[in-house]
């Protein structure tokens, strides 16, 4: 029962996720969701509870990937493995996630009035562990002196745009949506630019 649930509950945030994302908040009706999850209205309810509880499922469909990308931050101490890591895991959310981080996206473009102050928090504090990693590192000598914050703005605009403004980049390359190799690309390219414009080091390798 377990296993129906779950597969249940994602097939439901997954369909959320699409209408929330067309739609808005306020505008969705919990019918076009069971629509396009193919299963029964009352099913959404017995699930969720609400249409505020299952949004709030969307968002942290969406803020728990984001939150996991700083996990570099925490496992290398090189710079260079840890921002070409970050930068990695912050395509593959927009590759996996497109339409959750369109929710994610449209939330804060209108204050975050629906974000749970639970999550704005361990977003908050994401931030200021990845700013002093990166202070760090600055002080370290391992990359030039720039404004942590900005740095990270950059990175999430660059990487985040691939599913936000995924129309648009797909109608620039003439395509129908993009696949593993626009990606690639695309992580490479973000890639030197951070690491070539911030001058990021290795750690030097120490012998006993």
């Amino acid at each position: 029962m377990s296993r129906i649930r779950a597969k249940n509950e994602a097939v439901i945030i997954r369909a959320a996720s699409r209408v929330f994302a067309e739609h808005g908040y306020a505008a969705t009706k919990t019918a076009a969701i069971a629509e396009l999850a193919e299963l029964p209205k009352p099913n959404i309810y017995y699930y969720f509870g609400s249409k505020e509880k299952l949004y709030r499922a969307v968002l942290e469909s969406i803020t728990e990937p984001l939150l996991a990308a700083s996990a570099p931050f925490i496992e290398y101490q090189d710079p260079v493995q840890a921002l070409t890591a970050y930068i990695k895991s912050k395509l593959m959310i927009s590759r996996d996630y497109p339409d959750a981080s369109k929710v994610f996206a449209s939330e804060i473009m209108h204050g975050a009035p629906h974000l749970p102050a639970d999550i704005i928090e361990r977003l908050s504090e994401q931030t200021r562990t990845l700013t002093a990693k990166l202070n760090d590192w600055m002080a370290q000598d391992l990359m030039i002196a720039v404004d942590a914050h900005h740095l990270l703005f950059a990175i999430w605009s660059a990487t985040q745009t691939y599913a936000d403004f995924n129309w648009q980049i797909t109608m620039a390359l003439g395509k129908k949506e993009l696949d593993e190799q626009d990606f690639d690309r695309a992580a490479q390219l973000i890639t030197q630019l951070v690491i070539g414009g911030c001058a990021v080091k290795s750690l030097p390798v120490t012998t006993d």
